[in-house]
């Protein structure tokens, strides 16, 4: 193997290793369920390597992966695979280790907030996951999803007001305005 490709294998090694965990977490808040999650983390990755000369040049190739997951979950949800994002057992499930900073996994009862979030159709849940758990701002999440920051505006402000509406769940949701 030539050093500029065990260069490349390299690069793209280190950026999956250090990201691993962020895009499993994303992935699972999108899909519901951790082998679902883990299939498109995988699959994410496969179609980044092969074109890993670009995407490392990329002015943010973190920005690039995540687009390339959520377009491969939009193109899964709309072949209707079922997505369930609060199995009915789950002790066969990998909980996720939040971030310290992260607000959501203060929540007294984060079962609730993943059965309401399965509720949610896919772009809104797609916005919330978006920038509340993954605190991107509004111009972020819309290229990761492929449409306007006012379609990411809307759909996170109706998948909010949708997830507010839920009797005890409203203290769980985050109140106020974002970026």
């Amino acid at each position: 193997m030539g050093d500029g490709k065990r260069a490349r294998n390299d690069e793209f090694q280190s950026f999956m290793v250090g990201r691993w965990p962020r895009l499993m977490r994303t992935a699972f808040l999108l899909t519901g369920e951790q082998h679902a999650a883990e299939d498109l983390v995988q699959s994410t990755l496969e179609r980044v390597y092969v074109s890993w000369r670009r995407v490392g040049a990329a002015d943010d190739p973190e920005a690039y992966v995540r687009r390339v997951m959520i377009n491969l979950h939009a193109r899964r949800h709309r072949r209707r695979l079922k997505e369930f994002l609060a199995p009915k057992d789950d002790s066969g499930l990998v909980h996720e280790i939040a971030d310290t900073g992260d607000r959501i996994a203060q929540a007294d009862d984060r079962s609730a907030l993943l059965k309401a979030l399965a509720q949610l159709p896919v772009r809104q849940r797609e916005a919330v996951v978006l920038r509340y758990w993954e605190d991107l701002t509004e111009t972020q999440a819309a290229e990761a999803m492929g449409c306007s920051v006012g379609t990411v505006k809307s759909n996170a402000a109706k998948g909010i007001a949708k997830l507010r509406a839920i009797p005890g769940l409203a203290e769980t949701v985050t109140h106020g305005g974002r970026k």
